[in-house]
């Protein structure tokens, strides 16, 4: 039997079909998590998708935090759950404590949609460990609130502990401090990044690259393995 991966849709949420079809592009069964519901139904793992909940008032994924789901997936994520947070869903981990720093409006001040250079720093998470640390990939990026910023302890404990997942190369799309993309929790089962990998899972859609694919069958290897 295969993995089991939640998706949850939050209101304006708009990414979460796209997740469900590169979750079952890499082999697992994706099911649906309503945001209201505490229950996770049992999954394996949990992908919170990008988009624009709640509007992004107040904050990027200040609201979404609240959800009676996010309870839930706080709890579990603690206790080792694999969660990855895409764009929005990267927000929401930041507001959620689950990962450190947060989430500002990119400097330049304007949304942001392009094929973005990343290079994977950390491959050794539940969601890259079909990478190799150095790889060099291309993933869609689109965001109004993607500039990752933290204070200069944090920085430096995160490059310490190797906890840098990706990070941006040649051009830094939106201000984020020390380039950085994406990064992971102390135990690397919780991993937030601003681009897209469900936009890079087949060569005729989205980008035309499958680079994005690999965060999909990370997991699922990860689950069947254990």
């Amino acid at each position: 039997m295969t993995a089991r991966i939640g998706v949850v849709t939050f209101p304006g949420s708009l990414d979460d079909r796209d997740t469900q079809r590169a979750i079952r592009l890499a082999g697992a069964e994706p099911v649906a998590l309503w945001h209201k519901d505490k229950d996770l139904k049992q999954v394996d793992a949990v992908v919170l998708p990008g988009g624009f909940s709640y509007g992004d008032y107040l904050r990027a994924g200040a609201i979404s935090r609240f959800s009676p789901v996010m309870g839930t997936v706080i709890e579990q994520a603690k206790s080792g759950l694999p969660v990855l947070g895409i764009c929005n869903g990267f927000q929401v981990l930041t507001e959620a404590h689950l990962l450190p720093g947060a989430m500002l409006g990119n400097d330049h001040l304007h949304f942001i949609c392009r094929d973005q250079k990343l290079r994977v720093e950390n491959a050794e998470t539940s969601w890259t460990g079909d990478y190799t640390a150095g790889q060099e990939i291309h993933i869609p990026l689109k965001n109004m609130d993607g500039r990752y910023v933290a204070d200069e302890y944090t920085l430096d404990k995160l490059e310490a502990e190797g906890r840098v997942a990706f990070r941006y190369v040649d051009f830094n799309p939106n201000g984020s401090l020390r380039d950085i993309a994406g990064i992971t929790n102390e135990a690397g089962n919780v991993v937030g990044l601003m681009p897209h990998p469900e936009h890079a899972v087949e060569p005729l859609i989205g980008s035309g690259r499958t680079d994005g694919l690999p965060f999909f069958t990370s997991i699922l290897k990860k689950l069947v393995g254990a």
